[in-house]
Order: C-alpha cells, then structure tokens, then sequence
C-alpha cells in the first residue's frame, strides 16, 4: 500500500515527480560527470568570461550541477557574490565535495529547488534578493518547464538584470551525422535540443520585455544568448 501512496503522491506531485528523475539519472553518473561533459558541453567557458558581474553582484546558476560552472565564476569574479541551485540531491553531493576540495565552501552557497518558482531570499537569505544575473547552462535542455523558469528569472531580475544562456544549438555547421548522432546521444539522458527557447527569447524581445543578443557558437553547435531585462 506504502507504494501505491508514494506513485499516487508522484503523479500528483510534478515537481516531485522531476526531482526523483534527476535523482535517479545522477546518483551514479554524478561522479563522471565533469569528465565525460567537458566534451561536449562546449561554450561554458565562453559565458563565464562574458559574465563580468559589478562588484558585489549578486549571481545564480540554476541548475548548477557539480558546481564546476561556480567554482570558476568565483574564482575569476572574487568580489562578486555567487548561488547555486539544483533539483537533485544527488548532483548537490557532489557539488558540495567539489567546492569544499576548492574550498569554496564559505564562498559559494547551494540549494536545493525548483528554477520555475525558487525564492532566493528564503533559500540564500536576504542579501540574496535581487539577483543581479541568473544562469542557465546546458540546463533549460533538460528542464521540463524551460518557458515557466525563464519568466521566473525575469520576474526575479531587477531592470538592467540578465539571463545568460547557453545550450545546444541546431548544428548548422556540422555535417548532418554528426547532428544525428549528437541528438540520439543526448535523447539517452533526456536532454533534447529545444529551439523554442531562443525563439521564445526573441518573442520577449518583440514584446520589450527586454533586449536579446544571440550568437551561435562552434559552428552552431551551441548557442549564447544574454538577455538583458527592461
């Protein structure tokens, strides 16, 4: 009967229902993930460079993973105040060990939650709120309500605050087996290349909810978009 309770709570329970598949997916690959990624997560370093916070700034990376993405943000921006958020458990294990190898601990702050309805101010603390830029790498491909987390990071940004995007891009300019082979790779871990995310971004724009720039970068294997909030 307990199991019952707990698939009836599960399909009641989306947010639930998407913890407990991240969970699932990263209890073991979590400990290869660095090394297998760095091959094909491509352009993370580019956004970090580009990041450039103000002094003080406040930052977020949503969907942050083993926190590899934080640890070079604070170590390039050390006057900047950075945040990491994840819906797995599991992920945040490892991203805790790793910043406390880089001893980071009392640096970069994590937490569990949810990139469509997170608080910063009720998960970080006050001096959290605002956020000045919010992050997304290689993550609104595997976040199921990709549309409902960037009008939440909008909703949070003050006016002038940005999003900083990277994910996969359409693969233009590689040959097509290579497009084939990536996207049924990809598929095995649930990630899926969404074009409707920068098409929504430049719907925003229309909209003057903000200004976007968008870059395709190697060779449209991925694609950079910022997007400034009005």
């Amino acid at each position: 009967m307990s199991g019952e309770r707990t698939a009836e709570t599960n399909s009641a329970d989306p947010q639930g229902r998407i913890k407990e598949n991240m969970d699932r997916m990263y209890r073991w690959t979590r400990h290869v993930y660095d090394t297998s990624r760095k091959y094909y997560l491509l352009g993370r370093d580019e956004l970090i460079k580009a990041l450039e916070p103000a002094e003080h700034e406040h930052v977020c990376e949503v969907g942050c993973g083993t926190a590899r993405n934080l640890i070079k943000m604070a170590r390039r921006y050390p006057l900047a105040y950075f945040y990491g958020l994840d819906v797995s458990d599991e992920m945040l294990k490892t991203a805790r060990r790793t910043l406390k190898n880089a001893r980071l601990t009392d640096t970069v702050r994590l937490k569990q939650g949810y990139a469509q309805n997170f608080d910063p101010a009720q998960l970080f603390g006050s001096q959290a709120a605002p956020l000045g830029k919010i992050v997304f790498s290689y993550a609104l491909s595997i976040i199921p309500p990709w549309q409902e987390s960037i009008d939440h990071a909008l909703m949070l940004l003050p006016p002038g605050g940005k999003i900083h995007i990277v994910d996969f891009g359409g693969q233009e300019g590689l040959p097509g087996w290579f497009r084939t082979l990536l996207f049924w790779w990809l598929s095995l871990f649930h990630v899926h290349y969404k074009p409707e995310i920068f098409e929504y971004l430049k719907r925003l724009e229309l909209e003057k909810a903000g200004t976007l720039t968008l870059k395709p970068i190697y060779r449209g294997y991925a694609l950079y978009a910022v997007f400034t909030k009005a």
